[in-house]
């Protein structure tokens, strides 16, 4: 598992390439947006240039990690004698399935096929390829370099290998992972999705300002993060497709919140909008 390659190079997809770069392992992001692709190596060598005047690393390891990283467009030079493709593109499953069709014929018979969903099924993302028992779900969380846990989620035919193969992947770089059996929004998804809708019923029915019900969360329970803080970084617009989906899956207490859909139409999307339920400007 030394070649990996990434398949969306948003804010998900160049954690995840970041932390398999400094980890030593052999990196290529793909992305179908030339700019996209150009952010995202802008981001990476900040991040670098961070951990060095962090100490995290020195400065030659840094720039050997730094140039090992390629960039495409082309999802084949992507794809190609890759070890383990990680799909970190929308939450939206007919584009998910697409790209693990074209994974499939592209990428070496021993390859594994992991899809960063936090809510959305490998079951069925799987079950478009011929290789079912080589794909599951790697749940990574925002910012990837600084969170410490992957739900290695099995869908209905992943295998024994596969998994032990993706649990020593996120050993390899740092991780500690957790064995999640496939049901919709897997174990955080499902309860932070709840907290953090039920924080937006309570600022939309008047219960408390934002700043309130996060710093409640954050000194009542210990949270690190209030979940109107985390939804903002997580993207409203996100957060909106996971409760959808929730919704659609598990029944009503997962309707999303009129306030968050209302947010979502109205373009603030948290903090890479600018606003969401705090001003980013």
């Amino acid at each position: 598992m030394q070649n990996i390659a990434v398949i969306g190079a948003g804010t998900m997809g160049r954690g995840i390439a970041y932390s398999a770069s400094v980890a030593g392992l052999s990196v290529i992001v793909q992305d179908v947006s030339d700019t996209v692709l150009h952010n995202a190596k802008s981001d990476i060598e900040k991040k670098f240039d961070h951990a060095v005047r962090k100490e995290l690393l020195s400065k030659e390891m840094a720039e050997d990690r730094r140039s090992a990283i390629q960039y495409t467009t082309e999802l084949s030079e992507a794809a190609k004698d890759r070890d383990l493709v990680i799909e970190a593109v929308l939450e939206i499953m007919d584009l998910k399935t697409s790209i693990f069709k074209q994974l499939d014929d592209l990428t070496p018979p021993h390859a594994i096929l992991a899809t960063n969903t936090s809510t959305m099924s490998p079951t069925e993302i799987a079950a478009q390829t011929r290789r079912p028992e080589q794909c599951l779900a790697l749940h990574f969380f925002n910012p990837v370099p600084k969170m410490k846990l992957i739900e290695v989620i099995c869908g209905l035919e992943t295998s024994e290998e596969t998994i032990n193969k993706a649990i020593a992947f996120g050993e390899s770089i740092g991780k500690e992972c957790v064995k999640i059996n496939e049901f919709p929004g897997f174990a955080v998804s499902r309860m932070n999705c709840l907290i953090g809708n039920e924080a937006m019923n309570m600022v939309m029915e008047g219960v408390g300002s934002p700043e309130d019900i996060d710093k409640a969360m954050k000194l009542g329970l210990n949270h690190p993060m209030g979940p109107l803080e985390l939804a903002d970084l997580v993207g409203l617009d996100t957060r909106l497709r996971n409760m959808q989906y929730l919704y659609e899956t598990l029944g009503e207490k997962y309707r999303p919140c009129p306030i968050l859909t209302k947010y979502v139409n109205a373009g603030r999307l948290g903090r890479k909008s600018g606003k969401g339920f705090y001003d980013y400007t």
